[in-house]
């Protein structure tokens, strides 16, 4: 089946919820009494609470449905076949960043090693805690509200202890989860302890002295350091799903073989706890968003990457590079 581009401007069906009842309404609002047009429609499982509802009249549509969230996102409902091609999509070009990384990481190193709360020296800062932590990024619009939640970018002066050889790291992340991070890198607990100090009346942590001034660091200044760092489109979110696929790659290497497919299923959701925990994820989440498929499907089978279990980070991550790219 070949998919169309949809256009959500263009009108659609609509869902109509009265108490526990779910009715389905066509183009020109009428109740749609077709068993197999009710039956896809079902299959989508809309979640309940979205709001002004969008449907597409086309089951070859590649954008199934929008609405509004409990939060007043707006979301959408992607066709599973346009949902493949993108993932395979979003894994090559992970893939590619990857073999990017040692760039990025001695400009980090180089930056780090300046003088002073500079762009280059506290965006260096900020890439190497996404590098170490599998850190979100942070979105001005989480932080602000009601039940704010953070990533490194906005990230507030209270949220920084200083420990004996080390920094804390404590805010609350995305769905409201808590979040604990030890951070014991030299180079960044200086520049943290420094921006504490310099920023504590601030509303953010992060910022660099410019022209006279403060300058809050937004999620597209990290964007823009990466992008000259490794010459491809590298955005925050890449590490977060690279080191997603590098721990589950090399946790999966670390298990003893199993014949039993029984076994290695039940291993796989183990290690897709570890991960969600270390992304502050779901492990459902995890699995479907942040781990290359490959990676499960192939141990499912029983091959696993040439990991050694004392392997550097560098080492493990040729090796998953290596086993993805056969």
């Amino acid at each position: 089946m070949r998919l169309r581009r949809t256009d959500q401007t263009k009108p659609g069906y609509t869902r109509r919820v009265r108490g526990r009842g779910v009715s389905f309404l066509d183009n020109d609002r009428r109740p749609l009494r077709d068993p197999a047009e009710l039956r896809r429609l079902r299959e989508l499982a809309i979640p309940p609470a979205w709001r002004d509802v969008w449907i597409c009249p086309d089951p070859r549509g590649h954008l199934q449905a929008t609405g509004i969230d409990a939060a007043g996102r707006k979301q959408y409902l992607y066709h599973p076949r346009w949902r493949d091609d993108r993932d395979k999509a979003k894994y090559a070009h992970v893939l590619a960043v990857a073999r990017r990384l040692p760039a990025v990481r001695r400009r980090v190193s180089r930056d780090l090693a300046g003088r002073g709360l500079t762009r280059s020296r506290v965006l260096a800062a900020v890439v190497r805690l996404l590098d170490l932590g599998m850190f979100r990024v942070g979105g001005d619009e989480y932080a602000t509200g009601d039940d704010p939640t953070y990533g490194v970018t906005t990230l507030r002066p209270e949220h920084v202890r200083g420990r004996s050889g080390c920094v804390v790291l404590e805010f609350t992340g995305k769905g409201g989860i808590e979040q604990v991070r030890r951070i014991t890198d030299p180079e960044v607990c200086r520049v943290l302890r420094d921006l504490r100090r310099r920023r504590r009346d601030a509303d953010r942590l992060f910022g660099y002295w410019e022209g006279r001034r403060w300058h809050d660091v937004h999620a597209d200044d990290v964007n823009d350091y990466l992008r000259g760092s490794c010459g491809v489109a590298m955005t925050a979110k890449d590490f977060r799903t690279w080191h997603a696929t590098l721990r589950t790659c090399r946790r999966l290497a670390e298990t003893e073989p199993s014949r039993s497919s029984a076994r290695r299923r039940r291993v796989v959701a183990e290690v897709m706890r570890e991960v969600a925990e270390l992304l502050g994820n779901t492990p459902a989440v995890a699995r479907a968003s942040y781990v290359d498929p490959r990676i499960i499907d192939r141990y499912l089978d029983g091959r696993t990457a040439d990991i050694a279990p004392a392997a550097s980070r560098t080492a493990a991550e040729r090796a998953v590079i290596d086993f993805l790219s056969a």
